[in-house]
């Protein structure tokens, strides 16, 4: 069998297809990211002050909240450089590289907060309990606030939504800072410091693997979720009309949110090729939200002798002459 790519796409519609992000939106999660980055400094301080390993267990969490916002921003940044000759595809990689990296980082922050846990409970060391209390609820108070900044942005972005999030998490880390505080002040009991920074570091431990796993997944060039290969071959060949066989699909992620595909149609009828692969790339981007696809025709041996009689010598664009006369 015979074949010939169709890379008829219309290059003129926009191949940005993710939700709109405004200057005003960016500005809301770079004031977001300071908020967060500067308390983040202030907890690390306040724990080595007041002695609290949950503070600094919450400053970590902070850190993951941080980054988020940071990797957001750089995406939206980032996201409009244009393409060149050795990055054909942009920038569009550089948040899943940093996810990946701050992943790892994180790990190793929650080795090191339970390993300390662990030494605190055999030797409970004392805390501070007013300043652990002033830093935690100040705390608390930030991540309600950036957390309101957020919801009055672009919520429907996957960087955004991510963020939140993330942040949302961290109230509850707040919380149990503030609650290991008073539980210090009114009995002196100092293992639920140790305690709940563990209980911290489960929700950075949480934040981790899930960053990690999705970062990894995109590098892999893995499918989206809402996107799979058979997912597509189905859905392709029951609403597009005139397709005979969908094969060879592969579907990938540049960034998140961002789908690319490759496949091969077969039409019910050579001279019906173009419209059908038209009517594929746009099922592609209605359904699945792929923006990008390159369609293959695998045109049907027995027609290709007589497309040729009939319509004049191939050419390159049309290999069996079987493209429709004006």
């Amino acid at each position: 069998m015979t074949m010939a790519h169709s890379h008829d796409h219309d290059h003129d519609h926009p191949h940005d297809h993710a939700p709109a992000v405004t200057g005003a939106n960016e500005r809301k999660v770079l004031i977001s990211f300071f908020l967060i980055f500067i308390f983040m400094l202030v907890e690390v301080a306040g724990g080595i002050l007041s002695g609290s390993l949950t503070l600094l267990a919450d400053a970590g969490h902070m850190l993951t909240d941080a980054v988020a916002l940071a990797l957001a921003y750089a995406a939206f940044r980032y996201g409009r450089r244009a393409a060149d000759d050795k990055r054909t595809f942009g920038y569009l990689r550089f948040e899943v590289i940093a996810g990946f990296v701050n992943a790892i980082t994180l790990f190793g922050i929650v080795l090191w907060i339970a390993i300390e846990a662990w030494q605190r409970l055999l030797q409970p060391q004392p805390v501070l309990a007013g300043p652990m209390f002033v830093v935690a609820l100040a705390g608390l108070l930030i991540n309600a606030l950036v957390f309101w900044i957020l919801t009055r942005g672009d919520s429907d972005h996957v960087n955004i939504k991510g963020a939140m999030l993330h942040v949302l998490g961290d109230l509850l880390g707040s919380v149990g800072a503030v609650g290991a505080a008073i539980v210090i002040y009114f009995t002196g009991w100092m293992p639920i410091d140790p305690i709940l920074s563990v209980v911290v570091s489960l929700l950075i431990l949480r934040s981790a693997w899930h960053l990690l796993a999705k970062s990894l997944h995109i590098l892999l060039e893995g499918a989206p979720d809402n996107a799979k290969p058979e997912m597509i071959q189905r859905h392709l060949q029951d609403a597009v009309p005139g397709v005979a066989e969908i094969s060879h699909v592969h579907v990938w992620l540049i960034t998140s949110g961002r789908a690319l595909a490759t496949l091969h149609v077969r039409p019910v009828r050579d001279a019906e090729a173009r419209l059908v692969a038209r009517a594929v790339e746009h099922e592609l981007m209605a359904r699945f939200g792929i923006e990008h696809a390159t369609v293959a025709i695998d045109w049907n041996e027995e027609d290709a002798a007589s497309c040729s009689l009939t319509n004049g010598p191939m050419t390159l664009a049309d290999p069996h002459g079987c493209e429709p006369r004006a």
